[in-house]
């Protein structure tokens, strides 16, 4: 996959991360996609991907550092947190193909 816009990389990224990956809370799934969470997720992504640089932690740190506003902003938990670990490997495997393709 050869981009020729680092814009629509990240946003096609972003769409990928945005359908297949969500916090769960209560049982309940909500998309990071529906959570306008999917495009931040693949910025701050996207550097390890373009540099060849993917480690996990490094992906664990990032997931820590997005703080998601609950209950009108009364409280920031860490993206990390919500996501059950399903979805913390689903992203792995999404962004190793990432970077296969790059």
């Amino acid at each position: 996959m050869t981009y020729t816009s680092i814009t629509r990389a990240i946003e096609d990224l972003a769409a990928d991360i945005g359908k297949n990956v969500y916090l769960e809370i209560a049982r309940w799934h909500l998309y990071l996609s529906d959570a306008h969470l999917a495009l931040v997720v693949a910025e701050r992504m996207y550097p390890m991907l373009s540099e060849n640089t993917l480690d996990e932690s490094k992906v664990v740190q990032i997931l820590e550092d997005i703080l998601v506003e609950v209950g009108e902003g009364k409280r920031q938990l860490p993206l990390i947190d919500l996501l059950p670990t399903r979805c913390q490997v689903n992203l792995m495997d999404l962004l190793e193909e990432y970077q296969a393709k790059m």
